[in-house]
């Protein structure tokens, strides 16, 4: 959702700031992404969405599962989240904190979908041909997604790259109803 990542980027760079700042990016990714989890658990997204229950006992439930695993920073972060029932943006913040962090280390993180498992050696084939394209060292996920019907979509940062056979039927049916 563009707006979700919109209200969280914001949050994602004070919290890099501050992390970079304290020579202390990877305990904040672990922290932002250990609290990510618990707004995305199916109970506690609920009761968090749950309109009946007041700010303070979300605030309070989030603290409690989330106690000695974060720090004072990262707890007052929830506290300015759930004050303007912003808590639900937790993982988009988490997921731009580290899109940051590994800006930052020169890293860029591409997620490769297929309609099938690709090879070892079609894996590092697209790794090394983004590595030339964006100049820098990438680390890639692979999803398998049938629905793609063949090809491969790629997703950088920003950056999307559809070659897939959906996507191209996609683009000529917005290309014969344009």
């Amino acid at each position: 959702m563009a707006e979700a990542i919109t209200i969280a980027r914001p949050y994602a760079v004070a919290a890099f700031r501050l992390a970079k700042e304290k020579n202390a990016l990877a305990s904040w990714s672990d922290m932002l992404n250990f609290v990510a989890q618990i707004v995305t658990n199916e109970q506690m997204k609920a009761y968090i969405d749950d309109p009946k229950v007041n700010a303070a006992d979300i605030e309070q439930a989030v603290l409690t599962v989330a106690s000695g695993k974060i720090d004072e920073q990262v707890t007052n972060l929830i506290k300015l989240l759930v004050e303007y029932r912003r808590l639900a943006v937790m993982p988009d913040i988490a997921a731009a904190f580290d899109e940051l962090k590994a800006q930052d280390e020169g890293v860029l993180e591409a997620e490769i979908t297929a309609a099938s498992q690709p090879s070892d050696a079609d894996i590092a084939g697209v790794v090394k041909r983004l590595e030339a394209k964006f100049g820098k060292k990438v680390e890639a996920s692979v999803k398998v997604d049938p629905e793609l019907l063949g090809g491969i979509k790629i997703v950088v940062g920003d950056t999307v790259i559809d070659a897939s056979v959906r996507g191209q039927l996609q683009q000529l049916a917005y290309t014969l109803k344009g």
